[in-house]
């Protein structure tokens, strides 16, 4: 084998993806309830997605960030108006990590301070502040240990303060809610309160919407539910639907310089493409609307298993959790019943990121798979 072995594989190789449902090999039909970590936003092979990456690729594939691109304009100004973030600015990357790179670098070029508060059970993305500000010491190398990181518990506004305190903080991030983590969200109060204790002491704060972002919990951004503004807000994951694309909508009180952040393949035309189609299937298909109205049906039908002990997230953004280790039942629902789920560092949690077209029928399936699988570990 000549690939660095990094990764536990399933012995399932996909070869084609329709809607909320992929095909193997063997050409075996499986319900993917876990979109890729969250990227699958508007479904497989949709068809308004696939036909702009093709008309793109044979017009113009890529070309670098030193000449004119009305792509990403006509992506700034969609993205802007469709998340009611009109007056922010839009950096294009290519990943999660590279956007909250990116973010934390902005805010200590912006602030002229280096030090980055973070929260318990985050995940940031693998580069070097990203890693430094994931709670995992597991993935952090020596090497990005140089970055200073405080972490500090959700809700606790004290120790945010104590730390903000010292005037060396650059930026605040967070999730609004934690999806490696465990689906923890904390209270409107303390995220009003974060932003109020980052505008007094003169620091940052992002919101890294990566996972949540793009409607996968109802509101466009999770952290709109709290009512705060965020000055940089991360994304990635469902904004190109499988296509690489990252980004940072950017506050306008930060000013732009020539050379401040660059990117060779940030930005590039299929990216763009991809994105545009995201968003015109998410306002044309009303995707929002309908995540929370299927949303409400499937927390309705899984309250129902007494077997359950929480539900924890919003829109198709859940994690549920159980008074005992998921893993088997993990497995079990793939091989068995042929469900894509996920897992967490919470080793009770199953969690469900599905694309944003799940219908009612595909959460019956899923239910009734779900009490197979549990009668058969309870007896």
């Amino acid at each position: 084998m000549s690939l660095f072995n990094v990764y536990p594989l399933f012995n399932i190789t996909p070869v084609k993806g329709r809607d909320v449902f992929v095909y193997d090999t063997n050409n075996q039909k499986y319900l993917d309830l876990y979109g890729g970590h969250a990227v699958i936003s508007i479904g497989h092979a949709h068809p308004v997605y696939t036909q702009a990456i093709q008309t793109q690729v044979n017009a113009l594939g890529f070309y670098s960030n030193s000449v004119q691109n009305p792509l990403q304009t006509a992506l700034a100004t969609q993205l802007t108006h469709m998340a009611n973030c009109e007056d922010y600015q839009l950096f294009l990357c290519n990943s999660g990590a590279e956007a909250n790179e990116n973010a934390l670098k902005l805010a200590s070029f912006h602030t002229d301070k280096k030090k980055v508060i973070a929260f318990k059970n985050s995940f940031h993305g693998r580069t070097s502040a990203a890693v430094a500000a994931t709670d995992n010491p597991k993935i952090i190398a020596p090497i990005n240990a140089q970055q200073e990181v405080i972490f500090i518990d959700f809700e606790d506004l004290k120790a945010v303060e104590k730390v903000l305190q010292t005037h060396e903080v650059c930026a605040v991030i967070l999730e609004t809610i934690q999806g490696v983590g465990g689906l923890d969200e904390a209270s409107t109060s303390f995220y009003e309160g974060v932003r109020a204790l980052c505008t007094k002491y003169h620091t940052l704060l992002i919101a890294d919407e990566i996972q949540s972002g793009f409607g996968r919990t109802g509101d466009f951004f999770a952290f709109q539910k709290h009512g705060i503004q965020p000055d940089i807000i991360s994304m990635a994951k469902g904004m190109g639907n499988g296509f690489p694309i990252g980004g940072i909508l950017i506050h306008p009180a930060i000013k732009a310089s020539f050379g401040l952040l660059g990117t060779t393949f940030g930005g590039n035309h299929l990216a763009c493409v991809a994105s545009l189609a995201v968003l015109k299937t998410l306002e044309k298909e009303q995707l929002l609307e309908h995540t929370l109205n299927v949303s409400k049906y499937l927390i309705a039908q899984l309250s129902k298993i007494p077997q359950i002990s929480a539900i924890k997230g919003r829109g198709l953004m859940l994690g549920i959790e159980f008074p005992f280790a998921i893993a088997s039942l993990r497995k079990s629902l793939l091989f068995n019943q042929h469900i894509f789920t996920g897992s967490a560092k919470n080793p009770n949690l199953l969690r469900i990121l599905p694309p944003l077209s799940l219908q009612k029928e595909h959460v019956d399936l899923f239910i009734h798979a779900l009490q197979q699988e549990l009668k058969t570990i309870t007896s």
